[in-house]
């Protein structure tokens, strides 16, 4: 498990590519505050927005979750740990007016980056609201 990427995966680079494209600027590999060992992968500041990009197996997606045969005991605990701990994270930052926004491996650049533009347009980011999402803005 030491050899498995932490962040820059390619999932997480091909979302920073296609929002830098678009003109956004962000964070990455931000701590989450108050939380020690929890980073957000992307995250937007000034619009209180965190976004990690989930692997599948990692954090028991229920699509594509196989889990092991050998050891499926533990692993099973270590899963659902990693699936608690997400939800932890989540409760944190909603209870500190942050926006979580968890992306899937799974899911096409194309949509995640749309969720993501959707997600900053309700915080009334303004390239978002250009890039014509809907926000909260007159």
């Amino acid at each position: 498990m030491v050899a498995q990427r932490n962040r820059d995966t390619a999932p997480e680079l091909a979302l920073r590519r296609a929002l830098h494209s678009l003109g956004f600027r962000y964070r990455v590999n931000l701590p989450i505050p108050g939380m020690p060992r929890r980073r957000a992968d992307v995250t937007f500041t000034r619009w209180r927005t965190a976004v990690f990009v989930q692997g599948c197996f990692w954090h028991a997606c229920q699509k594509h979750l196989h889990a092991p045969k050998h050891n499926s005991e533990w692993w099973r605990q270590k899963l659902e740990g990693n699936v608690r701990r997400d939800e932890e994270t989540d409760a944190h930052l909603v209870h500190l007016g942050w926006l979580p926004l968890r992306i899937w491996e799974h899911e096409g650049v194309d949509d995640a980056v749309g969720r993501v533009t959707a997600a900053l347009a309700t915080r009334d980011h303004p390239r978002a609201l250009r890039l014509g999402c809907q926000g909260t803005a007159k």
